[in-house]
């Protein structure tokens, strides 16, 4: 059997991200409005600070306004619930989003919950999370949401596979099952209890990795053919799947890095460009 054919998430990312450049440049033009993104983070954990700074960097290219919060490593649930009710409440600001992890010492339910569901364009709430389960105009989670669209740029359909997700995180695992099971796939989810994880992976026709466990997912649990999917990120840039054996098997596959990342990004773009078009009524 040939390899697997590469799932190029940069290559789709960077022509989401000029679709929604243009997006953005006509709304402004014909409202004098432009999109605005605010990002929170609590604390100065490295990672966080990246993953920030290039979201910024990535929202002006795409000519979307930034606005930065930074708030100390200490803040209290009640002093960051504070901060999201009060952009929530700024019509200046169209999408909002959370960095996290925030600290144990922060109710991160009770945080995301303090973002207005229409500038949600992380798609981390619990309305945005039934509006993704039952097909509702909504903000999906950007990674599922990049899933998604990646999938149908290779022409996946969904309908009737076996989709096995392996991972149940409320904003990757948990979303992109739903989303999968409203496209009519037939999902499995997988976690830490399973019993006998590869057994069940090798009947899937579609695989989403994301557990965060390095090269969890190894070639002989892969069903010939399958679709690929690794949403893990670990240090290392090492996915949740060992990319050399299962390309062996997989008929697509997404790289890590180049496969989900950028299309997570691109997600969220497109969805503040949205947020912003769905307030201005334009």
């Amino acid at each position: 059997m040939s390899q697997a054919q590469l799932m190029d998430g940069t290559g789709l990312a960077r022509r989401i991200v000029e679709e929604t450049a243009k997006r953005a440049a006509d709304l402004t033009g014909r409202t004098g409005v432009a999109p605005c993104l605010a990002t929170v983070l609590v604390g100065e954990d490295p990672a966080s600070v990246t993953y920030v700074r290039m979201k910024q960097n990535r929202s002006r290219k795409a000519g979307i306004e930034s606005r930065h919060v930074a708030l100390p490593a200490g803040t209290t649930t009640a002093e960051l619930i504070g901060t999201l009710t009060a952009l929530s409440a700024d019509p200046a600001v169209h999408g909002i989003l959370l960095q996290h992890p925030m600290g144990h010492h922060i109710d991160e339910r009770a945080a995301f919950e303090a973002i207005a569901p229409e500038k949600d364009v992380d798609g981390v709430t619990l309305a945005s999370f039934s509006a993704m389960s039952f097909g509702l105009p909504g903000f999906a989670s950007c990674t599922p949401g990049g899933i998604m669209r990646l999938l149908d740029e290779y022409d996946v359909d969904p309908a009737g596979k076996r989709a096995v997700v392996v991972g149940r995180s409320a904003i990757l695992g948990k979303p992109v099952g739903m989303l999968l099971l409203g496209r009519d796939a037939t999902v499995t989810y997988c976690h830490s209890r399973t019993a006998d994880l590869s057994a069940v992976v090798r009947e899937a026709d579609i695989v989403v990795a994301a557990v965060g466990r390095p090269r969890l997912i190894r070639g002989e649990d892969i069903k010939p053919g399958a679709v690929v999917v690794d949403a893990g990120y670990n240090p290392g840039n090492i996915g949740d799947v060992d990319f050399d054996s299962a390309r062996e098997q997989a008929s697509l596959i997404t790289p890590v890095p180049g496969g989900v990342g950028p299309m997570t990004i691109a997600t969220l773009l497109a969805q503040t460009v949205e947020a912003a078009t769905r307030q201005t009524g334009a």
